[in-house]
């Protein structure tokens, strides 16, 4: 469970009708991924581009466009949820490198992408972004590394 900071309702208005902040993925990271599940912070996703096993991390909480939006506690979580899907990938994928980044330069929503790289992919040693258009995942092969990252990051 991920702990933040209680917020306090105005004067005179009762807590419990206090609404919760509206979290949703955005929209350009909901057309480009296939939901994998959700870590206590963060939302898994697998980036739709067979050219490299590449998942995104997307913390739900409103508003979060950096990394210090998140309080110390979250931040501390992130990491952790990072670090586990990393060792999951690099142990499924044998890969020779990980990249990993929260850049979101086009989309404002807090998101890191942890990329299993190997020296022989089309992008090496560039990062991959605009190297290749994105290739489409063989529906089986991609179930088949969904059900093992999730197995490898505790989530069934």
């Amino acid at each position: 469970m991920v702990w933040s900071a209680p917020t306090r309702p105005p004067p005179g208005y009762p807590e419990r009708h206090m609404p919760e902040p509206a979290w949703s993925l955005h929209s350009r990271l909901k057309e480009d991924t296939i939901d994998i599940g959700d870590l206590p912070l963060s939302k898994v996703l697998v980036i739709k581009d067979a050219h490299y096993p590449w998942l995104l991390l997307v913390p739900r909480q409103p508003d979060a466009v950096e990394i210090i939006d998140l309080d110390e506690v979250q931040q501390a979580q992130l990491m952790t949820e990072i670090s586990r899907v990393s060792r999951a990938l690099k142990e499924i994928t044998k890969c020779d490198k990980l990249n990993i980044a929260a850049l979101g330069n086009l989309v404002p929503q807090l998101h890191v992408h942890v990329i299993a790289r190997r020296t022989s992919d089309a992008a090496w040693p560039r990062p991959v972004w605009g190297v290749m258009p994105p290739l489409a995942h063989d529906a089986t092969e991609v179930q088949n590394f969904i059900s093992a990252l999730r197995r490898k990051i505790w989530l069934g």
